[in-house]
Parts: structure tokens; sequence; C-alpha cells
């Protein structure tokens, strides 16, 4: 087996669109915020559920610098929804060792989102058990620009570049990104992490974020461990 698909079953990269809050509320005669509060449980159950099935960072796309398109009444109420759950979360993400580091761009974000993000860094900082990223104000297309123009002068490769795309968007690496599960039954990656996907397995299930649970991470942990991953190469057998 690969080196990487070794390292990759015990060691999980998960990625995931967290896609269906607005759908989900419609559907039910809310309005599109109720589909956001509804799901911030599923946030939870997700990071809760994570560890136990051998997921070590979990990135979870939650607002894209695309979104700023959307009303200016759901996107108040949205960044104000992810202050308010990261000054409420924190504590029980620093007793469960998981460090929060949030992605993206933060000039753009009101004052109350900066501070609770930056609180909730200083909290966890010293997690260890899972490493969760969160996207804010993300554009994967963006962090590549940046993370080209930061390149030094005969500063070349891989590694080099992934260094420089992880500080694009505020953290020190970019690690390839193993399995992407877009909720909401939708079928693209919508601008996220697009040089970590190179060679992700994705995996899309129609359940709206809101009705994601514990049961459907372990369904696409599952789905992804019953694949064959052989980064361009061919299959052992096949080999003659």
């Amino acid at each position: 087996m690969h080196q990487s698909a070794l390292k990759h079953q015990r060691d999980l990269h998960v990625a995931i669109i967290m896609d269906g809050n607005g759908r989900w509320a419609t559907a039910r005669g809310l309005p599109r915020a109720a589909g956001h509060e509804r799901g911030a449980d599923a946030v939870r159950r997700t990071v809760e559920a994570a560890p136990g099935l051998g997921i070590r960072t979990l990135s979870l796309y939650a607002f894209s610098s695309d979104n700023w398109r959307r009303p200016r009444a759901e996107v108040r109420a949205l960044l104000a929804l992810f202050a308010a759950h990261l000054r409420s979360e924190t504590p029980t993400l620093a007793t469960r060792g998981a460090r929060l580091r949030v992605i993206g761009r933060r000039d753009r974000l009101p004052p109350s989102l900066t501070a609770a993000i930056a609180a909730a860094e200083a909290r966890t900082a010293a997690g260890c058990a899972l490493d969760l990223r969160i996207a804010i104000d993300y554009s994967a297309r963006d962090a590549i620009v940046r993370a080209a123009a930061r390149l030094a002068p005969g500063e070349t490769g891989r590694a080099a570049f992934a260094r420089q795309l992880g500080q694009a968007y505020g953290v020190d690496d970019a690690p390839d990104v193993d399995l992407v599960v877009r909720t909401g039954g939708e079928q693209r990656l919508s601008d996220f992490l697009l040089w970590e996907c190179a060679y992700a397995e994705l995996h899309f299930t129609p359940r709206a974020w809101p009705d994601f649970g514990a049961e459907d991470l372990a369904t696409a942990v599952a789905d992804f461990r019953g694949r064959t991953r052989r980064f361009g190469d061919i299959a052992a057998g096949a080999r003659s």
C-alpha cells in the first residue's frame, strides 16, 4: 500500500461543505436563519464524533467569500451566530482537546467575530486531539493567488507552496484532504481547499446539514475506507 495511504488510514483529514441550511428551513416554513441555527448543532455533533472515527483534521466550510452576495440581513445574522457559537463552544472544545483555527480573510469580518475568533484560538491552542479548521470568508482561488505572490525568488516545490498557502489564510500549513463530504445534494467543491483536494475522495449526500449526525459521518468515513487510493499509480495486483 502507498505510504501516504497507510498514514491516512490512521489519521484522516476530512473537509465538509456544510450545505442545505437555508433549504432545510424553507422546506419547513421557517426563516433561513433557523436553518443556520440548527446547522450549528450539526457542527457540534460532527466535532464530537470525529476523533473516534480516526479524523485528525476536520475542515468545515462555514462562509465563502462569495457568500457576501447573500441578503445583508442573512449575512449579519449568520456572522453574529458564528460569534455567539464560538464564545459558547470554546470551553467544550478546549476540554475535548480540539484546537480551533479559522482560515480565510478577517479584514472584512465584524469586530465581535474577530474578537471571538482570537479568543477561541488562544483558548484551544494546546489541543492535540483534533485540528478543527473553520473556513470563514474563504476562497481557495484567492488563497492560491496570494500564496503564489508570497513565494520568494527561487522558492519552488509543492512543500514550499503548501507552506505559503497555509500562511496565506492564517495558519502554518495546508495539509492534503483525504475525504470531502458535501451535504444538501449538490455535487461540487465551490472553491473550497482546491489545492489540498487534488487527490481527495468525494462523498455527496442529499441530507441537509442540519440533519447531519455522527452516523452520517461514520457512513462517509466507511465509504472512504472501502475505496482504493492509487495516487496516480496502478493497483498492486495489476503489476506484471
